[in-house]
């Protein structure tokens, strides 16, 4: 029961602030909202038992990746720029196809007939890491550098010329 509490919340903690991303009007407040939502899909994993996945969402996705929408943010521009609509024309066409798709997706859902076994949750940090450090240290170290280089790029094109 505790478990349907939890994963309630940790829903609630995902989907709310999902929701005030696309709503809010000032683009800063919606970034700072999108780390919250990401930071509830690491509970999730937490739920799940994916030990490497959690620390993985937090790391790359609520830290790091976030840090960077951050900058970017405040590199572009005063405050009032940030605030632009986020509604537009099509607003309700989307939101029509949204129901759509939640429709298919739920009756698809109900359609299966789902048996659920318990197994012992076993860590995989460890077997992930001599993976990684081993087998795949070439496959590793070239997305470091995809990763190096796309960060010199985008601090080349933060950086304003002196003319």
């Amino acid at each position: 029961m505790s478990e349907a509490i939890i994963f309630t919340l940790l829903a609630a903690v995902v989907v709310i602030p999902a929701l005030l991303v696309v709503t809010l009007k000032n683009v800063f407040h919606s970034a700072l909202w999108l780390i919250v939502s990401l930071t509830g899909i690491g509970g999730l994993y937490v739920m799940l038992a994916a030990d490497f996945l959690f620390a993985v969402q937090l790391l790359v996705y609520a830290g790091g990746i976030m840090v960077v929408l951050l900058f970017v943010i405040l590199l572009s521009g005063k405050p009032e720029d940030w605030k632009v609509a986020q509604v537009n024309d099509k607003a309700v066409a989307a939101f029509l196809f949204s129901l759509f798709f939640v429709f298919i997706i739920a009756t698809t859902l109900f359609g299966w007939q789902i048996k659920t076994t318990l197994q012992e949750p076993r860590l995989t940090t460890g077997p992930l890491g001599q993976l990684l450090m081993n087998q795949m240290v070439l496959p590793f170290e070239a997305i470091s550098l995809v990763l190096l280089v796309s960060l010199v790029g985008a601090l080349l094109f933060t950086v304003k010329k002196k003319s």
